[in-house]
């Protein structure tokens, strides 16, 4: 199936590793050009050298995104190295979890910044350009199923996450107007390196080792076991794609059949 994505641009945050990496390999299978943004230049230069040889031209950025002038910087860099951004995909930042007895203020905030302001900063500065050009294009924010499933041990991080889903969806409402589509999507647990911080603070809540604590996890979901990452990407991809043109505001879910909803 053509995708219709080839010689277009992409920024994806988080494209060192996880989701975001297999993010800006689907999209460079499709002949995109893709800038990934990380805080960790070492991450980025690793995934870089692994992103070498899939079909299109990649560029990295080290910024932290919590601070909104990184971001805007980010987004520049990209565009001078790459050309206009169509395409942005957001899956940089993960709040901490936390036992609930150990929240502070402090903890609250910073998983706002985490999770939250780290999307938020860039999506407004590629709606910015978009609309100062009077171009169309389509933002992806991989948000996550904590938004909407309460858990103890992520109720700061999940208070970002539902605060996200509603940012995306009253954005996606206002500038469907202009052609630019705002989707979101909603993983369950993904075989990434959040999940295995995630699952050592589920063992060492409950007393048991992160093997069972994963055992557990998986064996409540209807499919039987975790997503992998790019099960996720490849429905990243389709939504920035033109064959999900008439696709505005959607928050999919992807939880194995874990959460149903209507």
């Amino acid at each position: 199936m053509d995708l219709g994505l080839k010689g277009k641009t992409a920024m994806v945050t988080g494209g060192s590793k996880g989701i975001g990496l297999a993010v800006a390999r689907a999209l460079m299978a499709e002949g995109v050009r893709v800038g990934i943004v990380a805080r960790g230049q070492a991450g980025l230069d690793a995934a870089l050298a692994q992103l070498s040889g899939q079909g299109g031209q990649a560029f990295a950025v080290a910024a932290d995104l919590i601070d909104p002038g990184q971001a805007a910087q980010a987004v520049a860099r990209i565009e001078e190295a790459l050309g206009p951004i169509d395409i942005l995909v957001n899956s940089a930042g993960a709040a901490r979890r936390h036992d609930p007895e150990t929240l502070t203020a402090d903890k609250w905030r910073a998983a706002m910044d985490a999770k939250f302001f780290t999307y938020i900063h860039t999506q407004d500065e590629v709606l910015k350009r978009l609309r100062a050009r009077g171009a169309q294009g389509a933002i992806v924010n991989i948000i996550g199923s904590g938004g909407k499933t309460p858990t103890t041990t992520h109720l700061a991080g999940g208070s970002a996450n539902a605060a996200l889903m509603l940012a995306t969806v009253g954005s996606a409402h206002h500038y469907a107007q202009y052609g630019i589509r705002i989707n979101a999507i909603n993983p369950g647990g993904t075989v990434t390196e959040r999940v295995q911080e995630g699952l050592a603070v589920e063992a060492k809540t409950h007393g048991i080792s992160k093997e069972e604590a994963r055992s557990r996890a998986e064996a409540s979901i209807p499919l039987g076991r975790y997503a992998e990452p790019e099960e996720v990407a490849d429905v990243a991809v389709f939504l920035a794609s033109a064959r999900a043109s008439y696709v505005v505001g959607a928050v999919v879910p992807m939880t194995g059949g874990l959460a149903p909803v209507i």
